[in-house]
């Protein structure tokens, strides 16, 4: 919240406005509390698992968008291009469903990557309501490149952190409580 005095008259002498932007000033620094340099006290949130999780994902995917730049590659349309590789003729509520993407999302996305030559939709021969999806001869270069780039400097990073004992052993409690909790 901060706090501003606004000049009541505009016939107020000079030394009198800056005298109440100096009020102003003050009264500001009072009601905001201390400086930018101080940092916040967490208490008990940083001991919520959750909470730590979060921060966790949010620098990795910071991290992540930083070795993508070139690319401009999401986290998930990165995972969307593997699964569509990986998992050729499969339909895109399948790929929505695996990676936990809700439908009005996953169709947006789609069509940034139908528009980016990386992906196309072809109507299923099966189910003629369907679409399968199939990676682009564009989207099979684009992947590989980012896969190399994943390898060499966001994973490497990420093991470089921690080792390889408990990059192991994150995977494992990360994927427990993803397939269980």
């Amino acid at each position: 919240m901060t706090v501003s005095k606004t000049a009541e008259k505009s016939s107020e002498k000079p030394a009198d406005t800056a005298k109440g932007r100096k009020d102003a000033a003050e009264a500001q620094v009072q009601v905001q509390g201390p400086g930018p340099a101080e940092a916040l006290q967490l208490g008990e949130l940083s001991e919520q698992l959750g909470y730590v999780l979060k921060r966790a994902q949010l620098k990795v995917f910071e991290n992540f968008l930083r070795c993508m730049a070139s690319l401009q590659l999401t986290p998930a349309q990165f995972s969307v291009l593997l699964l569509v590789d990986k998992n050729p003729g499969r339909n895109q509520t399948e790929i929505a469903s695996t990676l936990g993407i809700l439908r009005p999302n996953f169709v947006a996305m789609l069509d940034n990557l139908e528009s980016r030559d990386l992906c196309a939709r072809i109507r299923s021969t099966n189910d003629r309501r369907s679409h399968i999806l199939v990676l682009t001869d564009k989207g099979k270069a684009v992947l590989a490149r980012a896969k190399k780039l994943v390898a060499t400097k966001h994973e490497a990073r990420l093991n470089e952190l921690l080792g390889q004992s408990n990059r192991e052993a994150l995977l494992g409690m990360l994927s427990k409580i993803a397939n269980e909790f």
